[in-house]
């Protein structure tokens, strides 16, 4: 995985909960709802240091996790191959009610 704001997400859902309260809010609050380390800092009544070390601390833990059980990178492969599957199904299948349910299954796999 690489390091990015949807791959930090994904860590988040996949594995907030292994994670401290306090991690997991910052992390939340940084990653997904894009606070600042000043916005969080002020909220949590520290300084921005130690906001920056509590999501470091959070962010290597979940990519520890990650390393030892691969699920978002299994979940990540599934779904690129769902969605293969389904053009290329989409491309064979003639456009009509049935196909588009079986299609509509399909993107529920997801």
């Amino acid at each position: 995985m690489e390091n990015t704001p949807l791959d930090r997400s994904l860590l988040l859902d996949f594995y907030g909960d292994l994670l401290t309260e306090k991690q997991r809010e910052y992390c939340d609050l940084h990653w997904n709802e894009d606070y600042s380390l000043s916005e969080i800092a002020q909220l949590g009544g520290l300084s921005r240091q130690g906001v920056w070390d509590i999501l470091r601390r959070a962010e290597t833990a979940l990519q520890d996790i990650e390393a030892k059980t691969g699920l978002v990178h299994r979940y990540l492969e599934r779904r690129g191959q769902i969605q293969a599957l389904h053009r290329d199904l989409a491309s064979l299948l003639p456009d009509d009610e049935r196909s588009r349910a079986l299609l509509t299954r399909l993107d529920d796999l997801e």
